[in-house]
């Protein structure tokens, strides 16, 4: 008997997670399962020999993707080939929807089950955009609870299968560690900064971050900065940091970043999955980013929801502060800092929202890797009867 194949592209680095914990879920359900794709290092550590760097993929932003539009295309043409050639059971593509949904549209007249892991955010802005979806997969699969009933107000089906931030680890550090691993003293405030894991954001949040620490500097002199970098942007940090009043730990290792998190009183970080990581190990935050200004003018025009932090739009409310383009300064971020660090009623307020915020992320049943795996592995039992039938 043939061996059951599943080809798993994902674009960047919170999708290599995604599909390697999947992976692992798989696995464990179905031992003989061979997999082939698109993947980063945790995709690799679970067996997956990536067509080419996921690197490669790894982009946003209009005006940061427009210089790199020929060599994703030839990307894209290559990951074609690789599907037509090798007659995968099942596609899996995960998030990434300027590379992954034009996949899924190019393989379609193959006839091979698709199934699209993370929904692509339209209703926070381009909305219209749903009705180019129909046709684009057999099977699509959410994180926040809302999106189903949003998708199905458009004709679609789709089902929540849990945030897998709650898998994350993020919760589990050890404070006492850090401090003692990095030489901190035990009454040093420690401000944690993601600037965020791609190449094309990190930078334009660095200098802000540099400047900010200035201004802090002059009144908490023994703070403590900790930079959780992922390996892409970790020399991007270094170069900045080099010019810093303040010199930060730079953290690239997963359990020491959760360690920094229970040792952390505040944190600056980038919008996305990371403010719910940090609201699972319950670290007060601002929200900042900026980004290219013809992409931010573009997306003012676009954007349909009231806040850009997922904390914010679950809570539906403005739990934490969002610092966004203009308002991305030193002197706001500075502010926003000093009052997290020194007042215990703002940042209390912060974590008992949280908690309100994470219970709505979680899967009707076992963990979110468990429930995408049931639902990978029923699409491709329906798929394989379907066939069978029709033979």
């Amino acid at each position: 008997m043939q061996d059951t194949t599943l080809f798993i592209v994902a674009g960047e680095a919170s999708g290599d997670v995604l599909g390697a914990r999947l992976m692992q879920a798989l696995r464990a359900r179905r031992p003989g399962l061979r997999f082939a794709g698109i993947g980063g290092v945790r995709m690799t550590e679970q067996g997956l020999d990536s067509l080419f760097p996921m690197r490669d993929l790894a982009v946003m932003g209009l005006a940061e993707v427009l210089p790199r539009l020929r060599a994703l295309s030839r990307r894209l043409d290559e990951t074609v080939r690789a599907i037509t050639a090798s007659r995968p059971d099942l596609v899996v593509t995960i998030d990434s929807p300027g590379f992954t949904l034009r996949l899924l549209r190019r393989i379609a007249p193959l006839g091979i089950p698709r199934l699209h892991y993370v929904a692509p955010q339209v209703w926070a802005w381009r909305e219209h955009r749903v009705r180019e979806f129909p046709g684009l997969w057999e099977r699509l699969l959410c994180l926040l609870p809302f999106e189903p009933a949003f998708f199905q107000r458009h004709g679609l089906e789709a089902r929540f299968v849990g945030h897998p931030v709650l898998q994350s680890g993020a919760a589990t550090g050890n404070a006492g560690r850090f401090r003692t691993r990095h030489g901190i003293a035990a009454d040093a405030p420690v401000l944690m900064l993601m600037p965020g894991s791609r190449r094309s954001e990190a930078p334009r949040l660095l200098p802000v971050f540099g400047r900010t620490l200035a201004l802090l500097a002059r009144d908490m002199p023994n703070l403590v900065p900790v930079v959780a970098a992922s390996p892409v942007v970790a020399e991007q940090v270094r170069r900045a940091a080099r010019r810093w009043p303040l010199q930060p730990v730079l953290v690239t290792d997963l359990d020491d970043k959760h360690d920094a998190f229970a040792a952390s009183g505040a944190a600056l970080t980038k919008s996305g999955t990371s403010t719910l990581e940090l609201a699972l190990a319950g670290v007060p935050m601002a929200v900042t980013y900026r980004v290219n200004p013809l992409t931010a003018a573009i997306a003012r025009r676009l954007i349909r929801v009231p806040h850009v932090a997922m904390v914010n739009l679950l809570a539906g409310q403005r739990l934490v502060p969002e610092l966004l383009q203009q308002e991305c300064r030193a002197d706001r971020l500075a502010g926003v800092v000093r009052h997290l660090l020194t007042d215990p009623a703002a940042a209390g307020a912060q974590r008992r929202g949280f908690d309100a915020v994470l219970a709505m992320l979680r899967p009707p049943s076992g963990t979110p890797a468990e429930m995408a795996a049931r639902e990978v592995l029923d699409l491709l039992d329906a798929s394989n009867a379907a066939g069978q039938q029709a033979s």
